[in-house]
């Protein structure tokens, strides 16, 4: 709006009336179009929408009830002011209860129409802003920053738009730095229950004697230093969503009253005997197999029963190597934005190394590494010198790391070579066509060669 003059559509079935008005907001500046009629105003709405529409409710083909309908509708950006004559205010208050701004009433007067215009061109604003921080919201939480088009993630992708839009509970489970907790926010934000909080609580990170009381709160004089009354993480998420990460650190006493509030909903603050009820949407992770801690004992079946009700398990970023040029650039302009610096890529050297690292800490830690390496770059394009040193060492193999075993020559190389067209079927999401050109053999040699190596048990979707 800065760069062009606000656009004020005026619909009023008296001629006089209409001319009368677009002069006078010509003549404040104002780009002005207008219309006597209904079907009149929406076709050249239609050609060039207004930040402002000014109608009379009383219209020639319809009524402005019509056409505000239509505008908040089609152009939900665009704000509404209605014009009405004595005698129908009742009517004017409708049709705020219908979403227009304002309204006047006739004879208009110049100062109140210039106030009110000069307001809904403020409340425009307000939209645009209020639209625009929606839209980063989606680019941080939408399904478009959890980058990745290796199978396994785009298993992920449907499983998170299949569970949003319900209530059951979900277990992420993976390493750390897969991306646990971003899969926790993101199944809230596309949730009906995206305007209420999402509290997180990493539970490892809490002293086991004090995480009952963030979990459930506590009263004043429950325990020594617990000088007030504190709401808990279960009563601050009501109507929102709760992740608890790191679930399997929980005790054995507390996953007791973990079960009934998963359960029941209710539990009881620390020192009180009131029962409290919510309504919390739960997401838990763990990076640990349950199913094992179970068995060692020191996690309770039940409360592990209770939560595997949709398990999402987030793969490493080694059994995704095809994902990391993808992810490495998606980091990169995420840096370069932040640092306001201009990078236009990675050298093939640098992705090769990248893709070599086996990466124990994931995704997290190849974000740290892009990091590092828009800060420390003096060239235009990130390098293997930019890169930290261990991946360009672990990504080498000495001569002297080299042992024979005592067999054939085609027997010791099947295992490399399984690696390698592993590999190459990762990088090209299992599409076996392009995998046999990245390795310069024929489709049915490397048919052959997936069948002999056991790799023909294969996604959905690969040719």
């Amino acid at each position: 709006m800065k760069d062009r003059k606000p656009k004020i559509f005026v619909v009023d079935d008296d001629q006089i009336i209409l001319e009368s008005l677009q002069e006078m907001l010509s003549l404040e500046g104002y780009d002005v179009g207008g219309a006597t009629g209904l079907s009149d105003a929406l076709i050249r709405l239609e050609k060039q929408p207004a930040d402002v529409v000014i109608s009379d409710i009383n219209l020639s083909g319809g009524d402005g009830f019509e056409l505000l309908q239509v505008v908040r509708k089609r152009w939900p950006e665009t704000v509404v002011i209605m014009i009405t004559g004595y005698g129908t205010i009742e009517s004017a208050v409708e049709a705020i209860k219908m979403g227009a701004y304002d309204y006047l009433t006739k004879p208009i007067i110049d100062d109140e129409l210039r106030l009110v215009v000069e307001r809904a061109l403020s409340q425009q604003s307000l939209i645009l802003e209020n639209n625009e921080l929606k839209q980063k919201l989606d680019m941080r939480f939408g399904l478009g920053n959890l980058v990745g088009h290796d199978y396994r993630m785009q298993k992920i992708y449907d499983l998170i738009e299949a569970v949003s839009d319900s209530k059951v509970t979900v277990l992420v489970q993976g390493e750390s730095g897969t991306g646990k907790s971003l899969v926790a926010r993101m199944i809230h934000h596309q949730s009906p229950r995206r305007d209420k909080p999402c509290i997180e609580v990493a539970c490892g990170a809490i002293p086991e004697s004090l995480l009952e009381s963030e979990l459930f709160g506590h009263i004043r004089g429950a325990f020594t230093g617990a000088v007030a009354d504190k709401v808990g993480k279960f009563k601050a998420a009501d109507e929102g969503t709760l992740f608890l990460d790191e679930v399997a650190t929980a005790s054995p006493a507390l996953q007791v009253k973990l079960l009934r509030a998963l359960q029941s909903k209710q539990f009881e603050a620390v020192g009180s005997n009131e029962t409290e009820t919510v309504d919390v949407r739960l997401v838990l992770a763990t990076n640990k197999n349950l199913e094992e801690e179970v068995a060692a004992g020191n996690f309770r079946e039940d409360l592990f029963y209770r939560i595997n009700v949709v398990t999402i398990t987030m793969p490493t970023l080694q059994e995704r190597v095809g994902d990391i040029p993808l992810l490495a650039n998606h980091f990169l302009d995420h840096f370069c934005e932040e640092s306001s610096r201009t990078i236009t890529g990675f050298t093939e050297d640098a992705i090769s190394a990248m893709q070599r690292y086996p990466w124990p800490g994931n995704v997290r830690e190849l974000e740290n590494a892009v990091e590092r390496a828009v800060v420390l770059s003096k060239g235009n394009e990130i390098d293997t010198d930019d890169l930290p040193p261990r991946i360009i060492e672990q990504g080498q193999l000495a001569p002297t790391d080299i042992t024979f075993p005592n067999t054939s020559l085609k027997k010791a190389l099947e295992g490399p070579e399984r690696t390698v067209i592993e590999a190459a079927l990762r990088v090209n999401n299992w599409n076996r066509q392009q995998t046999a050109e990245m390795l310069d053999i024929n489709r049915t040699t490397l048919y052959k060669k997936m069948r002999r190596y056991g790799l023909l048990d294969t996604p959905v979707g690969s040719r």
